[in-house]
């Protein structure tokens, strides 16, 4: 999935954001700039960064989906 943020796009793939991966468009689109480059799914309570969105191999702790 792509997330379009103060003109930049960043990519998300399932693979490193499993989060999103069945869920409901709506859920996905539903998402809150809590903070400069701090994004929060509060349906999916998902919480990234920017830099956790552009550099996942530096963040290798996965939590998994249920």
């Amino acid at each position: 999935m792509w997330l379009l943020a103060h003109d930049r796009e960043f990519f998300m793939s399932y693979k490193n954001f499993p989060w999103f991966k069945e869920q409901r468009v709506s859920a996905i689109v539903n998402v809150e700039e809590q903070s400069p480059g701090h994004f929060y799914w509060p349906e999916l309570d998902v919480d990234l960064t920017a830099e956790i969105i552009e550099h996942p191999e530096r963040f290798p702790n996965v939590a998994h989906s249920t």
